[in-house]
């Protein structure tokens, strides 16, 4: 996270920083053994992003720039740039983190670094009970299918609105049941532990040696500039 903020606060324009920004991450990458493939799957929540990105010098005002037959305006072109970097590196920060951290240590985590407990509890339960609600749907799907019903077109979307909505209800009600029966265990605003959290230095030092790299050569490439 730390890294990410490092790498968003650096100017577009700085490119030797951006160049050892990538450096860094595609060793991380190589030192976690992440297959090239699965890192290039999940990086194609991007798209959509960089497809805006791509319009972005076309619009804006000031200096404008020729490349061949188009007009670019130089503000664009930047601000275009800007998303398609930053953004993929963050990706990249996320994907590491996702393939080799798992979600319970993600949550001690933010435990450790003193995140407000309640927003780390939602974020626990949501975890828990993604694949709940998934099977809830699962089961509605099947049951509008095992009475003929097939989405082929612009007519089915009342159906499949009704079936969402219908879904929401059923979360909500989960989620009222599952906090009575909580209560009723004498919960009061925090979750037991099962495990130790460990926070040693090691850790620690781990953890900063990336954002520490990154805001050096931030610093190093805008003293070089």
């Amino acid at each position: 996270m730390l890294f990410i903020v490092v790498a968003v606060s650096t100017d577009i324009t700085n490119w030797p920083a951006f160049v050892a920004y990538f450096a860094i991450i595609i060793t991380i990458t190589q030192i976690a053994k992440l297959p090239i493939i699965t890192v290039f799957k999940r990086s194609l929540i991007e798209v959509p992003f960089v497809l805006f990105a791509l319009l972005m010098p076309f619009f804006g005002t000031g200096e404008v720039v020729e490349i061949g037959s188009l007009n670019l305006y130089v503000d664009g072109l930047l601000a275009g740039a800007s998303i398609v970097v930053k953004g993929t590196l963050g990706i990249l920060v996320a994907i590491n983190l996702s393939a080799t951290t798992t979600a319970r240590e993600i949550l001690n985590g933010l435990e450790i670094l003193k995140m407000p407990t309640p927003m780390v509890q939602i974020a626990s339960f949501m975890l828990r009970y993604v694949n709940v609600v998934n099977d809830e749907m699962l089961r509605m799907a099947v049951a509008r299918a095992s009475r003929g019903f097939e989405a082929t077109g612009v007519k089915q979307w009342p159906v499949l609105a009704t079936a969402a909505g219908a879904l929401f209800i059923r979360s909500y009600e989960r989620g009222e049941r599952v906090h009575l029966a909580m209560i009723a265990r004498g919960y009061q605003g925090e979750l037991p532990r099962t495990e130790k959290i460990n926070n040693s230095v090691r850790y620690w030092v781990i953890g900063l040696a990336v954002p520490f790299i990154a805001l050096v050569i931030s610093l190093l490439s805008r003293w070089v500039g």
